[in-house]
């Protein structure tokens, strides 16, 4: 089987797990919010909602396994300004009636809450998923909204295995932090609905410096939990990252083996 040939496989396997399976009538009780206005200043300026992953947007691949889902209703996509007034064609003609597209802000924090706002009133469950992560599965999606049932925060992650050290301004060593109880944090993240109205909207939260909702979520003193996410549920942050997504991606499973 050539390269292409596996793309075009993984391709068909992808677009067969994006048809959503309807859920039951009462059953689409979880919202999804969509940060994706980042302004691509660690991509040369190319803002990612415009990145192409084996000929198609990145945004879609990381909204594919979103829409398929059953228990999903409605996902607010937050866009750079600049986009949001005309989404691009592509996320008009897929014709979904629970997707919804808001300009997003200068932070992800800020893009976050603009999508919250846009999804209220807020269901019983609310997830947040990276625009830029192409590669997350059904079962993380899952396993997060298990625990959110539970009545704690999920939050995909995984595991830190990599030895790390803590430095100071001028880079010198000055701990080396234990890696056995630290984890990498990924999305999706789902939390129960009213955590989130809270943890953005609660005086004094500091949105803007938020680099995941997470944080946000346990400042309330609210629990939160890891959940087993996957090694490559990377981020598409560095020109790199391309390749490497579009490598796994290429995968008759989608990637789905190494997740």
């Amino acid at each position: 089987m050539g390269e292409g040939d596996e793309g075009r496989e993984g391709s068909e396997s992808r677009e067969r797990g994006s048809r959503n399976e309807m859920a039951p009538e009462g059953m689409a009780d979880l919202a999804m919010a969509v940060p994706a206005a980042g302004g691509g200043s660690r991509m040369g300026g190319v803002r990612k909602a415009g990145i192409h992953l084996l000929g198609e947007p990145l945004l879609l691949h990381a909204l594919r396994p979103l829409l398929a889902h059953p228990r999903v209703g409605k996902i607010a996509v937050a866009l750079h300004p600049e986009e949001a007034g005309d989404p691009p064609t592509w996320l008009r003609e897929l014709g979904d009636a629970r997707l919804m597209v808001v300009a997003g802000g200068d932070t992800r924090g800020a893009s976050v809450k603009a999508a919250l706002a846009a999804l209220e009133p807020l269901p019983d469950f609310v997830g947040v998923h990276d625009g830029a992560r192409p590669l997350v599965d059904r079962g993380v999606l899952d396993r997060c909204l298990q625990v959110a049932e539970g009545g704690r925060g999920g939050v995909a992650g995984w595991r830190v295995v990599d030895t790390l050290k803590e430095t100071d301004a001028e880079g010198l060593v000055i701990d080396t932090p234990d890696r056995s109880r630290l984890w990498r944090a990924q999305t999706p993240q789902i939390f129960p609905g009213s955590w989130l109205r809270r943890a953005y909207w609660e005086e004094g939260a500091s949105v803007s410096r938020a680099t995941d909702d997470a944080s946000l979520v346990s400042a309330l003193g609210l629990p939160v939990e890891m959940v087993e996410g996957g090694a490559w549920n990377l981020k598409v942050t560095h020109p790199d990252d391309v390749a490497v997504a579009e490598h796994l991606l290429r995968r008759p499973d989608g990637g789905a083996s190494v997740r």
